[in-house]
């Protein structure tokens, strides 16, 4: 696995190409499961491996729940792809991927609001270090 610090990250940079190339074809408006089926084909065209709706279980004094949460997207369970289709992104939705990343023990995420008219200001990029967040977000 890479380090979540590295410079250029691939995985996600590609990830971000094939969201940046279905939101060119398709455009804003549709629903977050549409998004999240066409992202995951274009993340396995890229030899990628991509698993759709992934419970991940959380624990809690000795106790194991696996609906915790399902990831939309996790990518060679290196990256978590959380996506969205709202009017505009919230302080809970970072919230959301943060609480995501810990319970995981995954490090890098992706918050992708496939409404926003250009999807370039609806992209932000997470880190969690070992220590809490990394330098933020990227």
């Amino acid at each position: 696995m890479r380090p979540a610090n590295e410079p250029e990250d691939l995985v996600t940079k590609e990830i971000i190409g094939r969201a940046m190339a279905i939101h060119s074809e398709v455009g804003p408006g549709l629903l977050e499961s549409v998004y999240e089926y066409f992202l995951t084909h274009e993340i396995r065209k890229l030899g990628f491996r991509a698993e759709r709706q992934k419970p991940v279980p959380v624990e809690y004094d000795g106790l194991r729940v696996d609906l915790g949460f399902r990831a939309d997207i996790i990518v060679n369970d290196e990256v978590i792809v959380e996506i969205k289709a709202v009017e505009r992104l919230a302080p809970i939705h970072d919230a959301q991927i943060l609480s995501y990343l810990k319970l995981s023990g995954i490090e890098r995420g992706l918050l992708i609001n496939f409404h926003s008219a250009s999807l370039k200001n609806g992209i932000k990029r997470f880190c969690l270090t070992k220590n809490g967040l990394g330098d933020g977000l990227r």
